[in-house]
């Protein structure tokens, strides 16, 4: 069959062409097939898999909710517990490495949620994290700068990194056993900015790409165990056009490149980093290979890039001294894809 990716969507209720949870499957020579649906769920547009056992967790983004999923085959998943109530239009969901909890961010209102899971992967409870405040503005609740929470980050000491779009934050936070995520501290990102999602580097620097501005920001930690920003940088060789919008970020496995998606002009960003992640340098633009490259999936040699608008999932064979992918190699059709996500 392949290696299998299992993929994300928007459905009709986000006026999507998707149906819910669907596998693809990629073999060797970067071909794509369609497998099937695993489940159907209204816009599962983020998933996630826990790290030991056959559990798939997935927002419901207009239904303002979280779910788990228990794999029941190859490529099938049956429901496991009923819907969890999140924030509004919830985006993400990242899974604690050690299978205690989850976190859910909330592109609508800014609900940061934590989930405590049980001995099976089940969720057991839910958390709010305290609201974020706007360094940016004087005024305590700014209409014009309302709080747009989007990903989370586990970071391998324990704590949790948010991002907030909106407020051009990135958060923080201790996990608490039975009280959720406490704050910890937050780094502040250029007015306009808009950071988004995140990659680790094994250097310990994390990369966020900036939506608005469409930019890569390094942050590193201190000696004191505190995250500081210490680069900015364009995320392309080419200045932004209009209605651009930066959308995934992702590292090579060797964690010498970066790769971010870019909707609007359709290209697949790629930006050398150095060793110790202190550099980062845009180098090369390619095309994403269709409309709307919501997110990407990156292997030792290959790149996916899921399409929402043209309803397709492409690949890419990467050159792994230049980085650079050569393609597309593989195309399969699929409804509004949102998310790649690797079987465990």
């Amino acid at each position: 069959m392949g290696a299998l990716i299992w993929t994300g969507c928007y459905t009709a209720d986000r006026n999507g062409d998707g149906k819910g949870i669907t596998v693809l499957a990629a073999d060797n020579d970067g071909q794509l097939t369609s497998v099937g649906l695993a489940v159907e769920a209204n816009s599962p547009s983020f998933i996630a898999w826990h790290p030991k056992l056959p559990v798939l967790y997935a927002v419901a983004e207009e239904g303002k909710t979280v779910r788990a999923y228990r794999r029941s085959g190859e490529a099938e998943l049956e429901s496991f517990g009923e819907p969890w109530p999140a924030g509004d239009a919830t985006c993400h969901v990242a899974v604690d490495p050690h299978g205690r909890f989850i976190v859910a961010t909330s592109w609508g209102d800014g609900q940061v949620v934590l989930y405590e899971l049980d001995h099976d992967g089940a969720i057991s409870s839910r958390t709010s994290a305290e609201v974020a405040v706007d360094p940016h503005s004087p005024a305590p609740t700014d209409a014009a700068r309302p709080s747009r929470a989007h990903s989370s980050l586990m970071l391998p000491d324990g704590r949790v990194m948010t991002t907030d779009l909106g407020h051009d934050l990135v958060r923080v936070w201790k996990y608490a056993p039975g009280e959720g995520l406490l704050p910890d501290h937050h780094v502040i990102l250029p007015k306009g900015s808009g950071p988004r999602h995140m990659a680790r580097h094994h250097s310990g620097t994390v990369l966020v790409d900036t939506e608005y501005s469409i930019e890569v920001a390094g942050i590193r930690t201190q000696p004191d165990g505190t995250y500081e920003l210490t680069a900015v940088v364009p995320a392309s060789v080419n200045k932004p056009f209009d209605g651009d919008s930066a959308a995934e970020i992702a590292l090579s496995p060797d964690g010498r490149f970066a790769y971010v998606g870019v909707r609007g002009s359709n290209r697949i960003c790629v930006l050398k980093v150095s060793a110790d992640g202190t550099e980062i340098e845009p180098f090369a633009d390619v095309p994403s290979g269709g409309d709307w490259p919501r997110h990407h999936l990156v292997t030792d040699s290959w790149l996916y890039v899921a399409h929402e608008r043209s309803n397709t999932v492409v690949s890419f064979r990467v050159d792994p001294e230049t980085g650079l992918p050569d393609g597309p190699t593989g195309r399969v059709e699929t409804g509004s894809p949102s998310a790649l996500v690797p079987a465990p």
